[in-house]
């Protein structure tokens, strides 16, 4: 089955696709559903909702991006 990554807009329904944003590549998020990143296995997806980041002063945490996200099966 294949998946994909969602989140809600921080701007809510005032944005297509009733207010969903879709996890593309490289850091960017679109509302655009076609234009959303397929993943092919769950693990996969689930590792890039897991991502994290490290600030310049060591400090680890998971960007809230990536904190409200879903990983949705198709």
């Amino acid at each position: 089955m294949p998946y994909h990554i969602k989140k809600t807009s921080i701007l809510g329904t005032a944005v297509p696709e009733n207010g969903n944003e879709y996890y593309t590549e490289n850091d960017s998020w679109t509302n655009i559903y076609s234009d959303r990143k397929i993943y092919t296995n769950k693990a996969d997806a689930d590792a890039q909702k897991a991502t994290t980041v490290t600030s310049n002063f060591g400090i680890t945490y998971q960007p809230l991006w990536w904190k409200n996200s879903i990983v949705v099966e198709e």
